[in-house]
Parts: structure tokens; C-alpha cells; sequence
């Protein structure tokens, strides 16, 4: 089974040659990604490389997280799966949902404070 790695903080001339040769070391690669800018075409510095097996990731993750290209430490993680970020920010809203309602009241109230301070300092006669 193959598995994907976020490689992170990239120096911004690495070209997917540089990435994969980075990474080839580690094990065989299905395939190595530079995100660009879509406009410029310019590095965004980071990118995915998909490694075939996953004891080759593991170790790439091991070894060169935090290890310094070009100036730069680079961040080496599993990458996260496209979805997996907006599920857990829907985690943290039914959270906030499921809190008490004497601290949600206490926000709302000091919210509406700081709209009227807002709404009197907006109309001072000079």
C-alpha cells in the first residue's frame, strides 16, 4: 500500500527533479509533487511525495523532518487526506455548540459591549 508525505518549507527553487531526488533514497517513489503557484508558476514551497510502501515514508519522515536544504528545515509529515481538515473543524463547531449555555451567553453578551462601545465612539460630537 502506498502512503503520502507532506514535505513542507521547501526552498523555493526546488523543481520535482530536486524533490524526488530528495527522496529517493528512502524507497521507491509513485510520484513527487511541487505545488505552484497557478499564476506565476512559482514554487508555493511545499509538496507530496507518495512513496510505494509505507516503511519507506515512515523513514523518510523519520530522517528528514527538521533536516536543513538549502538554509531551509524542512517539515516532513504524513500528509492529512483533503477532507480530514474540514472534519475536524466541524468537530470544534458541534464542541462550541455543546458548551454550556451560561458561557455562550457570557460571550454573546460581552460581544454586544463591545458593539456598543464600537456604536458610541462612532457618533462623537466633536
Amino acid at each position: 500500500m502506498s502512503k503520502r508525505i507532506y514535505v513542507g518549507n521547501l526552498p523555493w527553487n526546488v523543481t520535482y527533479d530536486k524533490l524526488k531526488a530528495l527522496f529517493t533514497s528512502f524507497g521507491e517513489i509513485e510520484q513527487a509533487i511541487v505545488i505552484a503557484n497557478r499564476e506565476t508558476g512559482r514554487s508555493r514551497g511545499f509538496g507530496f511525495v507518495t512513496f510505494l510502501e509505507d516503511e519507506s515514508a515512515d523513514k523518510a519522515i523519520k530522517e528528514m523532518n527538521n533536516k536543513e536544504v538549502e538554509g531551509r528545515a524542512l517539515v516532513v509529515k504524513e500528509a492529512t487526506p483533503i477532507g480530514k481538515k474540514s472534519e475536524e473543524i466541524g468537530e470544534i463547531r458541534e464542541t462550541v455548540e455543546e458548551m454550556p449555555e451560561e458561557r455562550l451567553k457570557k460571550g454573546r453578551k460581552r460581544k454586544e459591549k463591545k458593539e456598543e462601545k464600537l456604536d458610541e465612539d462612532s457618533f462623537t460630537e466633536e
